[in-house]
């Protein structure tokens, strides 16, 4: 099972690229499952018509210790298994503490032993890599992770973060930052400030994703760009970024 932690700051795109990947992989054969480590709870929407899941959190919510994987899973296109671990109520609880608990509630029910996937994708927001947020990467459930960045100063920061965080658990033999994805904003010299973070995080650049009107096309059908506009340039660009996320993989 490949495991493989998504990282970004929120807004960044880092779920519209999950997604895609998702779809990009299921299509070349791959059993997938995503799971949303965001509060908002919606990073599998493009996988799902658009609309929101219940998620870990709720289901618990309503259900107490009665909840079952039916009730925190969604089949979602190309039959990408999809799970929101959801955040806390409002100004009530921590949304970290709410992605322990819904990890906790998926490995009691057993979803990768039921599921069987062969590519788990955590999508995790990175504007706060602490707590919970962290749980992907110091618990070991994502040996690989990837970070999404644009060339806006906030982004650029966030990814900093990220790889000081994965490094702080490298010698614990968790995951390891496999390398950059530059979602571009056609911000000036973008290009130039992603590779230099690349190489102050001693990382890569493994993926350049350009601006394009089709991905917002595409989101408001409430789809991928790969299930949605599959004979694009950019559904392309997704599945270059499949490849090369196997491939960094498997070193």
């Amino acid at each position: 099972m490949i495991k493989i932690a998504i990282y970004g700051k929120g807004g960044i795109g880092k779920s519209t690229t999950a997604s895609n990947l998702s779809m990009a992989l299921s299509e070349m054969g791959y059993r997938v499952m995503q799971v949303g480590c965001d509060p908002k709870a919606d990073s599998t929407g493009a996988l799902c018509g658009g609309q929101k899941i219940t998620t870990v959190l709720d289901a618990i919510r309503e259900k107490g210790n009665g909840v079952t994987l039916d009730d925190i899973v969604t089949i979602g296109d190309g039959n990408v298994v999809c799970i929101e671990a959801g955040g806390p109520t409002p100004g009530v609880g921590c949304a970290g503490r709410g992605i322990i608990t819904a990890f906790e509630k998926m490995e009691q029910l057993g979803a990768f032993e039921k599921y069987q996937p062969d590519v788990v994708i955590y999508d995790v927001l990175g504007d706060v890599v602490c707590g919970g947020f962290a749980m992907p990467i110091r618990g070991g459930y994502a040996r690989n992770v990837f970070v999404v960045t644009s060339g806006e100063k906030m982004a650029l920061y966030a990814a900093g973060n990220i790889a000081i965080a994965v490094d702080n658990f490298k010698a614990r033999g968790y995951a390891r930052l496999r390398g950059v994805i530059l979602n571009c904003r056609n911000v000036e010299d973008e290009l130039c400030k992603a590779q230099k973070l690349a190489d102050d995080i001693e990382s890569k650049i493994i993926s350049v994703l350009p601006r394009d009107g089709v991905v917002q096309q595409a989101e408001t059908l409430g789809k991928t760009v790969v299930a949605a506009f599959p004979e694009s340039d950019m559904a392309n660009h997704y599945r270059a970024l499949a490849r090369s996320v196997l491939e960094e993989c498997e070193e």
